[in-house]
């Protein structure tokens, strides 16, 4: 069974939930990791009053056994406290910058709630309980997936750690989730500028996996490729513009000669040969090349202003303020986390089309196999 997932539910709706598929089977469930993501999800300097509401936690309904996985569909639900659907009015003011008029005009209504409920980022929380899942069975075989804000608006970071778990560390300890302390201090300052003055603050992130074996992804079909996959997966979360892989647009401006890594032996290392660089990002020719992937993902300002831009009343047809929803000033950080997590859902799907496997004892079997392959060439 290919891994896949599908997500569900609303934003003021009972619950959102995610229907994780292809896992294999005796995985033990990841709870905590799981809680610990979306509580990451949750923070960030700039989040509005909708995460003091909500406290997420995963709830699964099916595909567990004892603990570990049954290699059938897991269910994971995650409840809002905040349910209360039937109760909201109308929105017939769209926002410039959300689905709300093209979504009104694709479903011909005047309306637009019904939009902005399966349109907003609260839909995200089901993505990320499926993506801690993946990350932590990437994890079981040494591929490990991190997510940081590398600027804010015109702040940009400059002095990241080279060092994963140092990078981790001062993540972890800035209330924007860049591991630069003094650009984080700026950032803060930033985002607060932005509070006071009603509006909002976008800003981009990068996602790092380690331990990414050679070979996942391919060359031979355009869909295949796993830098498509993985733009597409960036390009799907909410209020994303752009993505980039290694160098990214960069490249474009650079002589070759300056953009792509040399190779050399690496008699020491645990694959036969290594790259002096990582331009690239990991991937070449839609495959990894056993480099770290890195891509990076800018997030716009989003779209719900405490003052308003103009607008129309799809109501009356004529110009007013655009609608008020309850919003964050800054979710940059918020946005790391659900990249982080649909990163390590398309690594997680290359990492089965390559290795295969029903069972977890299967599969690692068979990674070790692959492993000692690439040793011999």
């Amino acid at each position: 069974m290919p891994l896949s997932y599908r997500s569900a539910g609303e934003s003021h709706g009972p619950a959102v939930l995610a229907v994780l598929e292809g896992i294999p089977a005796g995985m033990e469930f990841p709870e905590e990791a799981v809680h610990a993501m979306l509580r990451r999800r949750q923070g960030g300097y700039g989040r509005g009053a909708r995460q003091r509401i909500e406290e997420d936690r995963v709830e699964v309904l099916s595909g567990l056994r004892q603990g570990r996985t049954l290699g059938s569909p897991l269910t994971l639900v995650v409840k809002n406290r905040d349910h209360r659907i039937d109760e909201l009015g109308p929105v017939t003011r769209p926002r410039p910058g959300h689905a709300d008029l093209a979504g009104a005009w694709k479903l011909g209504v005047r309306d637009a709630r019904g939009v902005l409920e399966r349109a907003s980022a609260r839909e995200t929380a089901a993505r990320v309980a499926a993506g801690a899942v993946c990350a932590a069975f990437l994890a079981r075989f040494g591929l490990r997936v991190d997510a940081h804000v590398v600027a804010i608006g015109e702040v940009d970071s400059t002095l990241i750690p080279e060092d994963p778990d140092e990078r981790r560390r001062l993540r972890d300890a800035s209330e924007v989730y860049c591991p630069d302390p003094e650009a984080s201090v700026r950032m803060v300052d930033l985002i607060a500028g932005a509070r006071r003055s009603r509006d909002t603050a976008g800003g981009v992130f990068e996602v790092v996996a380690r331990g990414v074996p050679p070979g996942l992804g391919s060359w031979t079909q355009w869909d295949l490729r796993l830098d498509c996959r993985l733009a597409g997966a960036l390009m799907s979360v909410q209020a994303i513009k752009g993505v980039e892989v290694g160098l990214g647009f960069r490249a474009a401006r650079l002589a070759g000669s300056r953009v792509h890594d040399p190779i050399e032996p690496d008699p020491e290392g645990p694959l036969p040969y290594r790259r002096t660089r990582n331009h690239a990002g990991g991937l070449e020719g839609g495959t990894t090349n056993g480099e770290p992937v890195v891509v990076r993902a800018a997030m716009k300002p989003l779209s719900t202003l405490m003052d308003p831009l103009p607008s129309v009343d799809l109501e009356t047809g004529e110009a007013a303020a655009a609608a008020v929803e309850r919003s964050d000033t800054c979710a940059v950080p918020a946005a790391s986390v659900v990249g982080e997590a649909v990163v390590a859902y398309e690594l997680a799907r290359a990492f089965l089309e390559a290795i295969g496997g029903s069972s977890m004892d299967d599969v690692e079997a068979r990674y070790v196999a692959y492993r000692e392959r690439l040793r011999g060439l």
